[in-house]
């Protein structure tokens, strides 16, 4: 098996409905950061930029969860 079929689907998102939601996510976490993404392809965006909305995104879905776990 080559290395490309060991990775496909790995960007499918595991509920798919939730796919424009996670859109508007990436969109207002970059640009709360002040990274402007543009519509379609963002390739162009420093290793920098891309993590730092990446890394936003996950710390708020983990504090999300968190304050959902503790019933607030």
């Amino acid at each position: 098996m080559s290395t490309s079929s060991n990775n496909s689907g790995t960007n499918r998102m595991a509920v798919p409905q939730a796919k424009e939601a996670m859109k508007r996510f990436k969109e207002e976490t970059a640009s709360e950061l002040g990274v402007q993404l543009k519509d379609g392809y963002n390739g162009d965006l420093t290793s920098k930029e891309a993590g730092s909305i990446g890394g936003e995104m996950v710390k708020k879905m983990i504090m999300k969860q968190e304050q959902q776990m503790s019933g607030q």
